[in-house]
């Protein structure tokens, strides 16, 4: 299981439809062979996390991963995923493109399952421990906005409704309905910091919105992959910015905020392609004390959310 707890067998069945592992396998080799024209001879392991699973599969061609929903609602926007990374791949941007079947598609719809098929990449998952790479992910990520801004189809991609609303709305509704847990002072603060903020003419485009160490791959010192494009949607590129910030160390489980100097040089390195205006770096500020408070958990905060947020606010 990816993040949930769950029994992994009782989910294969479950939600998946098979007795075992072996027939997972089998299933996944077949559509494999029927599809892109590929015979594994093996089916390493299968991950799950809701209605969806990966399989790391070998081929006489290489290692490839098999990721399939059985969640039919999110088929159409699962082939416009593969449109978009197949596209940004030949844009030159290090994401895990599909495979095209033998027939051109590059997502298949069958039996009440969708499936993609990526070659794996190696490497390692993002190390905020190390400066290079923190640097070189805020520089792939103003690259990859700049790219996502031109996408031609971009307005097949859509996300919730509430991304719409002007970011201060979505603030102070925030505040009045989910921030009851949070100190006075803080919630205060940033209700002065929404007060005073530049007016809202930050551009909405299409965004990743997922942009952190559980999806870039890193090996050698570079970054060789953005994974899972299934949260892009649209909103003000300084949002993602922020949101990416705060959340860049996390991975799969206790999830933990980085430290100071760790946002410094992921921010370093997305102003050295996409510079910020006085009204944006305000905007920024604002935006990346609201996410850190966000991610305050009520009650027990074992990770230190609480304390890495208070220390964004503005001293008098």
């Amino acid at each position: 299981m990816l993040w949930e707890p769950d029994d992994p067998y009782d989910a294969l069945a479950g939600r998946f439809g098979f007795d075992d592992g072996p027939a997972a396998g089998r299933w996944v080799a077949d559509m494999v062979e029927k599809h892109w024209d590929l015979r594994p001879d093996s089916c390493e392991r299968i991950v799950m996390s809701g209605g969806n699973a990966l399989a790391w599969v070998g081929t006489p061609s290489g290692r490839l991963l098999a990721k399939w929903s059985v969640v039919p609602e999110r088929f159409a926007r699962l082939a416009e995923v593969a449109r978009l990374t197949s596209w940004l791949g030949g844009q030159g941007l290090p994401v895990s493109a599909p495979l095209p079947t033998r027939d051109g598609r590059l997502q298949v719809e069958t039996g009440g399952v969708s499936m993609g098929l990526q070659r794996v990449i190696g490497g390692d998952l993002l190390d905020t421990g190390d400066p290079g790479q923190v640097r070189a992910a805020g520089t792939l990520l103003a690259r990859l906005q700049d790219a996502l801004a031109a996408y031609p189809y971009a307005d097949r991609l859509s996300g919730p409704a509430v991304g719409s609303r002007p970011l201060t709305e979505q603030i102070t509704g925030w505040l009045d309905a989910r921030a009851g847990h949070l100190p006075a002072a803080a919630r205060e603060g940033l209700r002065g910091m929404v007060a005073a903020a530049p007016p809202d003419r930050l551009p909405r485009q299409l965004v990743h919105f997922d942009f952190r160490a559980a999806n870039i791959l890193c090996a050698g010192g570079e970054i060789v992959a953005v994974l899972d494009f299934e949260e892009a949607r649209h909103e003000p590129s300084l949002f993602e910015l922020a949101r990416a910030a705060v959340l860049l160390g996390t991975r799969y489980h206790d999830w933990g905020p980085v430290p100071a100097e760790v946002r410094a040089q992921f921010l370093a390195g997305y102003r050295a392609v996409r510079p910020l205006t006085p009204a944006e770096a305000s905007w920024l500020e604002l935006l990346v004390l609201w996410q850190a408070m966000e991610m305050v958990p009520p009650g027990d905060d074992p990770t230190g959310w609480a304390a890495s947020a208070l220390s964004l606010l503005r001293r008098p």
